[in-house]
């Protein structure tokens, strides 16, 4: 073989030597793309709408209670077809009394609704001034009759929905009827009246708990596990080029597990779905999408 030239070797080996220093460049950017570090369990955050909640608690009220009497004294019951608890229909017969001088007189509903009490017993004296025989809540309408914290008064209007929740008559709507226009000093507290109609019977004076909608934003919504609290202020962790960044976050409204994003993230972008101090700004991490189940 005969040897090369020696100009000619000096121009392979500057050919050679650049391409050295190409592949050189090359790799950390390919390491930089290539998974590595811990595996780290993620999500695409997407846009979702918040129910603004106001809660209220207080007691069942009838908001009209009717007493019914017979108008004359000296009656005794001897037929009772109605108890408390019974939805009844106006001009309803209830009970059936005895005269002093014979025959018997009818008593009906005066109105429509809900037996809330009775004292009427078969033998037991009926007079027009006496216990009512009958209490009966009107149209089987109630009010919740609740407070409100100071605060969030300022968000309460008339015929804004509510689910009412009262022991052993589960969740009931409701409306908001009236708000109270003074608040109670030692406790900084105002009255809202929220109205509930229900063909069964509800306990007066029974606790309830009333969660009043009072408006609807909608954002980007992420996990409430993804959201840390510092004193640097609110941050999520966002994954990028697979390595983690720290986004400082505007929150406001919560419901089911997740909480509002009002401003630092966009539609799409990919977040630790539970964000801890073990990882920091820069880690390079292995993400793992969340299933569908487990957002």
């Amino acid at each position: 073989m005969r040897p090369l030239p020696a100009r000619s070797f000096s121009r392979k080996l500057i050919a050679l030597a650049g391409l050295l220093v190409l592949s050189t460049q090359a790799a950390p950017a390919a390491d930089d793309d290539a998974p590595k570090g811990p595996a780290v369990t993620v999500l695409k955050v997407a846009k979702s709408c918040f129910s603004d909640i106001v809660e209220a608690t207080g007691t069942i009220m009838a908001r009209e209670e009717t007493s019914v009497r017979p108008e004359r004294p000296g009656l005794k019951v001897t037929e009772v077809m109605a108890e408390a608890g019974d939805t009844i229909t106006a001009g309803q017969v209830i009970a059936r009394l005895a005269l002093p001088e014979g025959g018997t007189v009818q008593v009906t509903a005066p109105v429509a609704g809900v037996i809330a009490t009775s004292t009427a017993q078969i033998g037991g004296l009926a007079s027009a001034k006496g216990e009512a025989l009958f209490t009966i809540v009107a149209r089987g309408e109630y009010d919740l009759v609740a407070l409100v914290a100071t605060s969030d008064i300022k968000k309460l209007a008339v015929s804004q929905p509510a689910t009412v929740k009262v022991a052993g008559a589960g969740d009931l709507d409701g409306k908001v009827r009236r708000i109270g226009p003074t608040v109670e000093p030692n406790i900084q507290q105002g009255m809202v009246y929220i109205g509930i109609s229900s063909q069964k019977r509800l306990l007066l004076n029974a606790s309830g708990r009333a969660l009043i909608k009072t408006g609807q934003s909608c954002n980007i919504a992420v996990p409430l596990t993804a959201v840390q609290y510092s004193s640097a202020g609110t941050v999520v962790q966002v994954i990028r080029r697979n390595r983690v960044e720290t986004k400082r976050v505007e929150i406001g409204l919560m419901s089911g597990g997740n909480i509002e994003v009002r401003d630092g993230l966009n539609e799409g972008d990919i977040v630790v779905a539970r964000a801890g101090a073990l990882l920091r700004e820069g880690d390079p991490v292995r993400p793992v999408m969340a299933s569908a189940d487990a957002k």
